[in-house]
């Protein structure tokens, strides 16, 4: 089997798909789609959803059929293989630095709507210097820090300067601001993820004020991810949503608790990655084909699907560990069972297909075009 190889066919049953398998519910999967594009369209924002959590054109396109204006990525190549499969807006909603990245991601420019954030005035000059030699013309974000305590110029005084730069410069055209508040997205209370979203906006605000006292239109505030949407769009200042994991969903975001201290479930849990028993020695525990080469791990570890009583442990290269003194003889050699990943978007980066299931059959298979694309 090469990597061109996917696990499984379509209409094969669920039970002969080879493992480690990426598992997407199409049922959850569709609901999810369709309950994030009614709540930007309720909430009267555009919706771009961030491909760094599926990595996937198929994925990207389906999103834009139910009304997103395109989608957002990390890398430059993540970028180029959205393109090259008929993705035809792309925000790189990070800083590019590297005067080659500029040269490629302004070459795509004569494919695509691509636009990027900055936070940097050397950055600035080097890009339109760049975008100047290829004859193209640039949409620019200033990224701004929310209290992510990452990337991003500090609100109010240093966005205005650096929008001023963008908005001076020949082949640039400054678009609007980026204030993505990353850290809120998993603060656990209720509470608390709303005192972290409202600084934000609040932030967000002073900055426009700023920058409409100085004559500069803003056009879009971009940011908001799957914890906090809803408060993004009641904050009236971001005007577009990043949101990504929603479509997905893991533990890591289950954790999060709503105002009456219940789990985060508004989206349905679609992702699995599908294993299999590959030895039970009957010493309370079993062992499966799924480690770290098929599940990230950095959010916590994953959870077996359906049995709450079942941990999953000690994950090595190639294997997983069952923990099953609380469900003894629970699991046999050659059973296969689902496991809902800690953090989805790593996980997605170690597969190279999704097997779209659906009534316990494969309907669709969609390569993951962007995988390990990280320059």
């Amino acid at each position: 089997m090469t990597n061109d190889d996917p696990p499984a066919t379509v209409g094969m049953a669920l039970e002969e798909v080879d493992t480690p398998a990426l598992l997407v519910d199409l049922d959850a999967f569709e609901y999810n789609l369709a309950r994030m594009a009614a709540a930007a369209a309720d909430g009267r924002v555009q919706l771009r959803p961030h491909a760094k959590t599926h990595k996937c054109a198929e994925i990207a396109l389906q999103q834009m059929a139910l009304g997103a204006v395109g989608v957002c990525c990390q890398k430059v190549s993540e970028a180029e293989a959205l393109v090259d499969h008929g993705v035809s807006d792309v925000l790189v909603s990070n800083e590019i630095v590297d005067g080659h990245k500029l040269g490629r991601l302004v070459s795509l420019a004569a494919r695509a709507t691509i636009a990027v954030c900055v936070d940097d005035v050397g950055t600035v000059d080097r890009l339109n210097a760049i975008a100047a030699a290829h004859l193209a013309e640039i949409a620019v974000f200033v990224e701004i820090d929310v209290g992510g305590d990452r990337c991003g110029v500090d609100p109010g005084e240093p966005a205005l300067r650096l929008a001023e730069r963008i908005a001076g410069a020949s082949n640039l055209r400054f678009r609007g601001l980026q204030a993505y508040q990353g850290r809120a997205q998993h603060i656990r209370a209720a509470v608390d993820r709303e005192g972290a979203a409202g600084r934000a906006g609040a932030a967000v605000q002073r900055t426009l004020d700023l920058l409409n006292s100085h004559g500069l239109r803003c056009d879009t505030v971009t940011g908001g991810g799957t914890g906090t949407y809803a408060l993004e769009i009641a904050s009236g200042v971001y005007t577009e949503l990043q949101a990504g994991s929603y479509i997905f969903m893991d533990v890591d975001y289950r954790a999060n608790r709503t105002r009456e201290g219940a789990e985060y479930s508004e989206f349905r849990q679609s992702l699995f990655v599908y294993t299999q028993v590959m030895s039970a020695p009957g010493r309370q525990y079993a062992i499966v084909d799924a480690g770290l080469k098929a599940l990230a791990i950095d959010e916590g570890m994953p959870a077996v699907d359906g049995q709450p009583m079942v941990a999953y442990c000690r994950p090595s290269d190639e294997h997983g560990m069952l923990d099953v003194s609380g469900s003894p003889g629970v699991f046999r050699v050659g059973d296969k069972l689902k496991l809902i990943p800690g953090h989805c978007d790593p996980t997605v980066n170690l597969h190279d297909w999704f097997v779209a299931m659906r009534g316990g059959r494969v309907e669709a298979l969609w390569p993951i075009v962007a995988r390990g694309a990280g320059r």
